[in-house]
């Protein structure tokens, strides 16, 4: 298996429907990360070019968008990048021969006219490539007997070719976010309009803050970073230093860059397309054209999945997921502890006794919060001492309403009470810990919503979060405690914030949708976690459910 590979395909445009699926079918099956696509219709071996132009037209611009549509249903774990630094008019600069920005060690080709010499000087024309990678030239009977019919029913019609409306200089924007095949198509489409320069906006701030599980947005710093060496490795010489930039509204440079030309939405951001040239219009600058690409449906999204290709998708397909690799070795001695933590009402309980059920051991640390206020633990004798007899009530029992009265209006007071209890509470965990080792239990979840907070994250292997969002967190706590919505958004801003825990987070859940969509993601979290321990322990005997 090869990490990256380039797949040049010379077919004619309108047969690409009969090749393409058995293509990339068995391309997926000897690349594994990146797979580099060029595109030479009608090329064949024994042409003595060895740079061809392509001049840009609409016929061009569909299959690229058919080829990412097919792509993303028949092997949607590569990263299919379709190269079209051939692709231009013949007044523009096109560079060659180039480098990409990943090694190519494979190189595939539907090129029937086998010629090795002139193929690869074919290839040499238009990329550097040392060493020269591997050749592997595929026979038609690859094809024609093919049974994979996985783009059957796809619509591979081409329209009329005639040559593509381009501009000196393109604008569009986006999140970008884990970028997919319905970004580059947006990209692909950008890129082949504009002749000499390419500006997009990346969201970030405040617009991100609806958006489904925002929380595992990647950072605007890798959004940029990803979107710049896409454009690098596709048509490069439209990449300059302000080419990728971040945007807090929905305009950034689109109403202020004078020689702009034309702006590529997606059909739900026309209105956009719209808005950024009555504003464009208000400050005296041209219209731009809007260009509109179609939705691409995802074929394989689940029922709380949104039905296109989007970003939302795939960070629900994230969830019970390894984002980061295990805070502490595993010792084979004690239980691999995973600390379980979630803000207010994110469902914490819930995904709690679905591990239980799965076989993992449960220690509750809201209950030894309860209990190191008992007489004659050490955090009595201080939070008495420190804030007074009178919190101590007729049955003998520390009042938590009355201590409450007395920390909640003062900081400063509430942080000396959390320095007296969250000591106690963790040296009785690490006591619950050592019995259950004695057990022979290999999983202990610590149920703990101030993990974070107490600083216990240093006495865990991983770390998991539940979340939701603070709309649906604020509807739970005013229909389970029937108390003011202020106050429960009081509450929620007490904690903190659901960024801060999934930024430190090993795997994140989410209980937003379905019962049974949460008890997927936990049953899926759960056998993820087994592989991880087969891969680190020896064997040991199967663990008894609670």
């Amino acid at each position: 298996m090869f990490t990256t590979g380039l797949l040049v395909l010379t077919a004619p445009l309108n047969q690409l429907s009969h090749r393409i699926a058995p293509i990339l079918h068995y391309a997926a099956g000897k690349v594994d990360k990146i797979l580099y696509v060029h595109l030479q219709p009608n090329y064949t071996s024994e042409t003595e070019s060895n740079f061809l132009r392509m001049t840009p037209t609409t016929d061009l611009c569909a299959a690229v968008t058919r080829l990412h549509t097919g792509a993303a249903n028949l092997c949607s774990r590569l990263d299919i990048r379709i190269l079209l630094g051939n692709v231009g008019k013949p007044t523009e600069p096109l560079v060659y021969p180039r480098t990409l920005q990943n090694k190519v060690e494979f190189i595939l080709t539907d090129c029937v006219n086998q010629n090795n010499d002139n193929f690869k000087k074919f290839v040499e024309g238009n990329y550097i490539l040392k060493p020269f990678p591997k050749m592997e030239f595929l026979k038609e009977s690859h094809w024609k007997t093919s049974s994979n019919d996985n783009l059957s029913g796809m619509d591979w019609s081409l329209p009329k070719s005639e040559e593509l409306q381009t501009y000196g200089h393109i604008v569009l924007g986006g999140t970008f976010d884990h970028v997919h095949a319905g970004h580059k198509i947006l990209l692909s489409e950008s890129i082949m309009r504009s002749e000499r320069k390419i500006t997009i906006g990346v969201t970030s701030g405040p617009m991100l803050e609806s958006k489904t599980l925002c929380e595992l947005i990647q950072p605007v710093e890798t959004r940029i970073a990803d979107v710049r060496n896409y454009i690098q490795d596709v048509k490069p010489h439209i990449l300059f230093d302000d080419s990728v930039v971040p945007i807090t509204d929905p305009f950034g440079p689109s109403i202020v860059v004078p020689d702009m030309g034309g702006i590529v939405v997606s059909e739900e951001t026309r209105k956009g397309g719209d808005a950024v040239n009555k504003r464009r219009k208000e400050k005296g600058l041209s219209q731009l054209d809007v260009h509109v690409i179609d939705i691409i449906e995802d074929t394989c999204h689940a029922s709380h999945e949104e039905t296109k290709i989007s970003s939302s998708s795939q960070r629900i397909r994230l969830l019970g997921t390894l984002l980061r690799p295990p805070r502490q070795d595993h010792q084979s001695t004690s239980p691999y502890v995973i600390g379980l933590t979630g803000g207010i009402a994110s469902g914490k309980t819930s995904v709690c006794k679905r591990l239980e059920k799965l076989g993992a051991a449960i220690i509750n640390c809201d209950k030894l919060g309860h209990k190191a206020y008992e007489p004659g633990m050490k955090a009595y004798e201080q939070v008495v001492t420190e804030f007074g007899q009178d919190v101590v009530g007729d049955d003998g029992l520390i009042n938590r309403k009355a201590l409450g009265a007395k920390v909640f209006a003062d900081k400063s007071r509430l942080e000396v009470l959390n320095q007296i209890v969250w000591p106690e509470i963790a040296r009785m965990a690490k006591e619950q810990i050592q019995q259950l080792t004695s057990k022979g239990h290999d999983v202990c979840i610590l149920d703990a919503a101030v993990l974070l907070e107490a600083g216990w994250q240093d006495f865990v292997n991983e770390i998991w979060v539940c979340v939701i969002p603070k709309d649906e967190a604020l509807r739970r706590i005013t229909d389970r405690d029937s108390i003011p919505e202020e106050k429960a958004r009081q509450r929620i801003e007490a904690q903190i914030s659901n960024q801060a825990r999934v930024d430190q987070a090993n795997v994140v859940l989410s209980t937003l949708w379905e019962p049974e969509v949460t008890q997927k993601q936990v049953e899926s979290a759960w056998e993820l976690l087994q592989e991880r321990l087969s891969e680190t322990s020896p064997p040991r005997p199967k663990q008894p459910k609670i």
